[in-house]
């Protein structure tokens, strides 16, 4: 099978990267140590390519009345141009088609980025909603051939000072702005940029959207001012450690958002109506989704790895695990029963023993801080 390339294939090849197959895409896991490029985003700035991820632009005078009904998360709180939002899309048995990130620009135009593996059945699903309330809206997915756009996210304290020095062209319109807020800067050295101030690692910086055909020529120059090339292996630790969730993993069409952490991104309160709501009303809350850290040696924690708690006839169940390079410790993110509370102990079956694991509040690591014992 072809694996998919992204525009900075080539540049990782040339760095040394060591390339898997990842979801049908041939990406990076690393440049030599994963545990450096780890570190040097939580205490500098380094640099992940996220091209395979699918940016799709939503346009037309009923776009924000259709993704009312699209989307879980309430697009009415986006009212300031490239404000950002975080939600779910949800089928109607309430379960999770994908997570992502939507941005308002106008009344006419909004800009959605989903997951690299379910970005072919996304667009489908959203072009068969398009279809079904006649809302007549262009939907245009930016991975394609005719409008290729590339992603670069530039994360770590020092991010978007580096970013600064190879783009000081946007730094006046990208300083102010706050975390889940994005602007687009026309002129360039690199043509036309969108700088959004979001990521997946837990560290301020900023994820940047730019031409497929430039992509190549500013990842080389973020290099240049000193900014770490980091593959999926890093930016796997870092979001664990950052408690954000990965579709596929954490959750998917099998999981109730409610049971996966993600009730802050669906909004319940309000009139409006939205695909998988009346689902998600009738089924509630059922598990809750926590964070472990193993307390004795032995083992490593990983996904699906049977979680034990004392007193409850049902068990749950480990959704990521890893070995966490900023607090030295085995940490993983776990679906448990009703009931269980931060501060307690449970245990987790690994190769046929039962080594105790404390329950904490996510995030474990946030800003170069670690925030749980």
């Amino acid at each position: 099978m072809t694996l998919n390339a992204t525009p900075l294939n080539s540049a990782h090849r040339a760095s040394g990267a060591r390339m898997v197959d990842f979801g049908g895409w041939d990406m990076p896991v690393n440049y030599g140590s994963q545990i450096e490029e780890h570190h040097a985003v939580r205490s500098d700035a380094g640099m992940f390519d996220v091209s395979h991820m699918c940016v799709v632009d939503i346009e037309g005078p009923n776009v924000r009345a259709f993704l009312r009904g699209l989307l879980a998360n309430n697009v009415d709180k986006l009212q300031v141009s490239g404000k950002a939002l975080y939600s779910c899309m949800l089928n109607a048995e309430g379960t999770v088609i994908d997570d992502l990130i939507v941005y308002f620009f106008n009344e006419n135009w909004f800009r959605l980025v989903v997951n690299a593996g379910t970005a072919e059945k996304d667009v489908a699903w959203m072009r068969q909603q398009n279809s079904a309330t006649n809302s007549g809206l262009t939907i245009t997915e930016r991975r394609s051939a005719n409008h290729p756009m590339a992603l670069v996210a530039v994360q770590g304290p020092n991010a978007r000072a580096r970013v600064w020095q190879v783009l000081p062209e946007t730094q006046a319109a990208s300083e102010a702005i706050k975390p889940f807020n994005a602007v687009i800067v026309k002129d360039t050295p690199f043509g036309e940029v969108m700088l959004a101030r979001t990521g997946y690692t837990g560290e301020d910086g900023f994820e940047i959207g730019v031409a497929a055909t430039e992509a190549e020529a500013l990842w080389n120059a973020l290099a240049a001012a000193g900014v770490k090339p980091a593959g999926l292996g890093a930016r796997d630790t870092l979001r664990l450690e950052a408690g954000m969730n990965l579709y596929g993993q954490d959750m998917d069409e099998s999981v109730n958002p409610l049971d996966a952490g993600l009730a802050w991104t669906i909004d319940l309160v309000s009139e409006r109506d939205f695909i998988g709501k009346a689902a998600l009303l009738a089924k509630g809350q059922n598990a809750q989704f926590v964070g472990l850290i193993l307390r004795e040696k032995g083992g490593v924690l990983r996904a699906h790895q049977k979680v034990i708690v004392a007193g409850s006839d049902q068990a749950g169940e480990i959704t990521s695990g890893t070995f966490s390079p900023s607090m030295q410790e085995a940490i993983a993110l776990a679906r448990v029963p009703n009931g269980v509370n931060v501060g307690d102990t449970v245990q987790v079956e690994i190769r046929g023993k039962q080594l105790a694991a404390s329950v904490v509040k996510l995030p474990f690591v946030r800003n170069g801080k670690i925030l749980v014992a």
